[in-house]
Order: structure tokens, then sequence, then C-alpha cells
């Protein structure tokens, strides 16, 4: 069920940023934006007209009950993410919320050029539509682990999914320096039940916590978590 990252993922998402290089110059419409942390970049563009390549920083999309105020983090996207493909796809735009965590570098280009890219580019078709059934199987994931397990393991889950193993070194990436409470939006829970998860990971010698970032220490010890 737990998508563990790759050096060959890592490579394939990097396959988006080459694109954006190679992009014909016709494209007279491409659009550079910058956004800084706090920004709501879907309220500031326009979903049902436009895509977007991050080519650097962090975006979090989420949705939230406006009556309980508990937020439910749907994608993190950071360098290589696209969005939206579901706007691109149906036509309609975006009605999730977005907030920049980390100072944010976006290419906007008309919905039509990326359509043609998808046509014409099959490098970047192969690779379009991969992304895509990453996100859905993403989305898949989120319900069965929202339905099926307790917060402990969907801790255990997400630090699975975006752990990093290359030449048998563990590295946590994207989620190693967010907040408390952004990763309990990433598991569908609060701040301070998320807590007591990560100080059990802590004291069970599985991360580290240091300057508020988190490290694996033992990524076996968490695969077998897993298991239980």
């Amino acid at each position: 069920m737990n998508e563990i990252i790759t050096s060959a993922d890592n490579h394939n998402q990097l396959l988006v940023l080459e694109q954006i290089n190679k992009l014909p110059i016709q494209i007279k419409n491409k659009k550079d934006l910058f956004f800084k942390v706090g920004d709501d970049p879907l309220n500031n563009t326009d979903t049902a007209r436009y895509f977007y390549f991050i080519l650097d920083g962090k975006i979090k999309i989420y949705d939230i009950d406006f009556n309980t105020s508990k937020e439910q983090t749907l994608y993190l996207l950071s360098r290589g993410d696209m969005f939206d493909v579901v706007s691109l796809l149906d036509g309609k735009p975006n009605q999730y919320i977005s907030e920049v965590l980390e100072d944010a570098h976006i290419v906007q280009i008309p919905l039509n050029d990326v359509k043609k890219m998808i046509d014409e580019d099959e490098k970047f078709k192969q690779y379009f539509y991969s992304y895509v059934a990453s996100k859905l199987k993403s989305m898949e994931n989120l319900a069965v682990s929202l339905s099926f397990y307790d917060v402990y393991q969907r801790v255990l889950q997400l630090f699975a999914r975006f752990t990093q193993v290359e030449n048998g070194i563990a590295k946590l990436n994207v989620i190693d320096n967010l907040k408390h409470e952004d990763i309990a939006a990433m598991v569908g829970s609060v701040r301070k039940v998320v807590n007591r998860s990560l100080q059990k990971l802590k004291k069970d010698g599985i991360i580290d916590i240091s300057r508020k970032k988190i490290h694996i220490k033992n990524f076996q010890s968490l695969l077998d978590q897993l298991d239980i």
C-alpha cells in the first residue's frame, strides 16, 4: 500500500523539469510566477485556463471543514510536481485551498498548450499519465488509510511514502521539516495526537527530531512496524 520514493522515482519526477526547458519558444503565454510563504496560489491563478509546473518550493493543497476548522491535506506539491491535472482533464476550476509552505517558483502555461504537449511529445505523455496514476493511487491510499488505520500507522505510512533509499541510506524528503500541524493535516488528525506518535517513534529509535527537522534513523524498523 505504501509508496516508497526511490532514486528512480526522483529521476522520473525530474522529467517534467526537462520538458519545461524544452518548451518551444512559440508558447508566448508561458509565465513565471513567484509566491511567498503563506500565499494561496490557487486563489491568485486560474486553473480552468492554465496549468502549472512547480520548479521550486512547497505547496499544500487541502480542504477544510469550516464547522470544525479541521483540515485534510490532499497533496503536498514540490519540485517536479504539476497542478491541476483534474482541471486539465475536465476543464473545471480547482475548488480546493492551497498554501505555500516554502517560497515557490511555478510556471503557468495555457491548458491547450499542455494538451498539445501530451499529444505531440511521447516522452511527456508517458510521464504525464504516469504522474496522474501516481496521484490517483495516492488518493486511494489516503482513503484506505483514513478508513482502516489509526494515527500511528498513518504516520508510519506517510514517512514510508516520503522516504528515499539510496546506497542503503534512508532519507525523509519533502515532509522532513513540516510543522507538526501540517503532518497532522496529512494524516487526518490533530497536532496533539500526532505529537504522541512522533514521540513514540523517537523513543523506539525509528526517527530523530533535531532543529525542527525529522530524520529517519532505522528505516527497516519503520517498515517492520507497518507489518504489524
